[in-house]
């Protein structure tokens, strides 16, 4: 089966392209750097020709409001236009685990726009929502740094390491769902302790200090509903994160 991994050169989509091609499938990564960009188009329909499934997997150069926004609504208005006229079969989305319970980040709202243009499109799709990434923590720590104090809230997450993130993808490949999929790590931690232990682990100085007033990402407000699944179905990985630090961290 033909498959095009939007974002095939990031750090999820060469997980993906890899473990996809272990299996035998034939996968096109798509990437600007690789020729095909959605946002201009270029090289997009030449890729999805004879595709069955696209998988998006691609993010925001910028992270500034009005940037990550033209960069979700534009890319998937152009992606799902060249699957449309490829006769691509399914969509598959990755997405955030809270995403509709973060509308005061720039950041989510773009994602929740990009949900709604698959939701709204006439392709079958699956949308994943996954949890944290534990490669993410130190850019965690590095946004809520003030001199040597890291200040962050002390709320539940649920963070899962990026190899599962990728697994668990390739899943969700062959039937679409036609509505949301929430995948997590398998355990609820504090916020504030995952990065207390991150910085422990690589041997850096910064305090973390509990601030419940602090922001994720310095731009929304969380609590312990924020980042963890929204009901009790959602699907639970391997990899813990005191093993990932052990293994993965110098």
């Amino acid at each position: 089966m033909k498959i095009v991994v939007i974002g095939g050169s990031g750090l999820i989509g060469k997980k993906l392209v890899n473990n996809l091609r272990q299996l035998g499938h034939e996968v096109v990564a798509a990437s600007p750097s690789l020729g095909i960009n959605t946002l201009t188009g270029e090289g997009l329909k030449e890729a999805l020709f004879g595709a069955r499934v696209v998988v998006d997997v691609s993010n925001s150069p910028s992270f500034e409001d009005k940037a990550v926004m033209e960069f979700f609504e534009t890319s998937t208005r152009n992606l799902l236009a060249a699957e449309a006229a490829a006769g691509v079969s399914h969509h598959v989305a990755l997405s955030v685990v809270g995403t509709d319970r973060l509308l005061q980040s720039g950041y989510f709202r773009a994602k929740m726009a990009q949900e709604e243009l698959i939701k709204s499109s006439k392709i079958p799709y699956s949308i994943v929502r996954v949890t944290q990434f534990f490669e993410f923590v130190g850019s965690i720590a590095f946004v809520a740094t003030e001199g040597d104090i890291v200040r962050l809230p002390s709320v539940l997450t649920q963070p899962m390491a990026a190899d599962d993130v990728a697994s668990a993808l390739v899943d969700f490949i062959e039937k679409p769902v036609n509505g949301i999929i929430e995948v997590a790590g398998p355990d609820q931690m504090r916020l504030d302790e995952i990065v207390r232990l991150y910085l422990q682990a690589t041997g850096d100085s910064r305090k973390v200090v509990t601030d419940d007033k602090a922001l994720y990402f310095a731009s929304a407000a969380v609590n312990d509903q924020s980042l963890v699944p929204s009901d009790g179905h959602a699907r639970i990985s391997s990899t813990h994160y005191k093993e990932w630090l052990s293994s993965s961290v110098n």
